[in-house]
């Protein structure tokens, strides 16, 4: 029996990402034990994925920070005895490990994130074709050390019996429709403005029927949540309301979710949800677009001088957003409509 010690850290999203790659292995490979080291935040992902994949918790701010925390997180993977890493980050941290593991004489491979086609990308404005996306070069990791599989991963709740009850405290029943709207990101330059997405709120909430979900976290993105929830009917605040696996859960009962480039955009596809996705700075031919998300649903403008960064992390070089603000409110009201109400005639859709 192998055991294989899968290392991805950090960043929300691209955690989320891994999931389907880590459940699509494991699965082709039930003999096998598949341990996700990542932050205590993101285990839940993992802990009930599959009878032979378990996570194991990185503390950045407590017993791993700094060297010596490093070197007790390195001490702590030594003793468990892996017989395999698939490094699927590739950062100091990692890197630390697998080398130790391979001077061990364990089978270790690592992430190729493709950093040169990527700049050429946002250097040359040349987008197609689309870059490998992440879940391919996850795929290719676990190849490497021998576990090459099939993508066979469709939704985190396939195999687990689905209930509203969990949910009692933000929601007891479905009687219409129901929309997600997730408008924060990481980074500025990934966010639609907020004036603009208020409007989309609430002309959502005077014309669609539907209940209304705001996904965000941290004190400034609740406060601004809770004071939307406040001002239009049938919408609800979550923030702070479920922990993560009865989000994912809210979201897979959700009809469409509105998302910027950001980890709710992946935590929707890992429940098949559709995704209304909003980009600026970023664009999804750089690898990072939703799990079997449908690129028709992509909301974005055509102008030179984007994308102008990989992960939105860079200024704006024109000072004004404008591949955000030239996206009008009525582009995304008119998405979530056709989405919303498939195969029904326009005059049910008030605009």
């Amino acid at each position: 029996m192998a055991k294989i010690l899968i290392t991805r850290l950090s960043s929300f999203g691209d955690v989320a990402m891994l999931v389907p790659v880590v459940f699509s292995v494991a699965a082709r490979y039930p003999q096998d034990r598949f341990i996700v080291l990542t932050r205590k935040s993101f285990a839940p992902l993992f802990e009930n994925l599959g009878f032979n994949i378990n996570a194991v918790t990185f503390d950045p701010s407590n017993h791993h920070k700094g060297f010596f925390g490093t070197l007790m997180l390195l001490k702590n993977v030594l003793k468990y005895g892996y017989s395999h890493v698939a490094d699927v980050h590739d950062v100091l941290r990692t890197k630390l490990i697998r080398r130790c593991m391979a001077m061990l004489g364990k089978k270790t491979a690592y992430i190729d994130k493709g950093r040169a086609e990527k700049r050429q990308m946002i250097v040359s404005k040349q987008l197609y074709p689309p870059l490998t996306s992440s879940y391919e070069r996850y795929m290719a990791v676990f190849e490497e050390i021998g576990f090459p599989a099939e993508m066979v991963f469709k939704n985190f709740f396939e195999f687990k019996e689905r209930s509203l009850y969990p949910l009692r405290a933000v929601v007891k029943e479905k009687n219409c429709a129901w929309i997600g709207i997730a408008p924060f990101s990481k980074h500025a330059e990934k966010i639609y403005p907020l004036d603009k997405m208020e409007t989309v709120l609430k002309k959502l909430s005077e014309n669609f029927g539907a209940k209304i979900f705001l996904f965000g976290s941290g004190p400034q993105e609740r406060s601004v949540l809770e004071e939307w929830e406040g001002k239009y009917e049938n919408v609800i605040s979550i923030s702070g309301k479920l922990n993560l696996i009865n989000e994912l859960l809210l979201i897979s009962y959700i009809d469409v979710m509105i998302s910027m480039d950001s980890a709710n955009m992946h935590l929707a596809s890992l429940v098949e949800t559709p995704v209304v996705s909003i980009w600026g700075a970023t664009h999804p031919n750089l690898g990072f677009y939703g799990f079997n998300q449908d690129l028709d649903n992509v909301i974005q403008t055509d102008i030179e001088c984007r994308p102008c960064s990989v992960y939105g992390e860079v200024p704006c070089a024109r000072k004004d957003l404008a591949c955000l603000n030239a996206i009008t409110e009525k582009e995304i009201l008119e998405k979530v409509a056709e989405i919303l109400f498939k195969g029904k005639g326009s005059n049910e859709i008030e605009q």
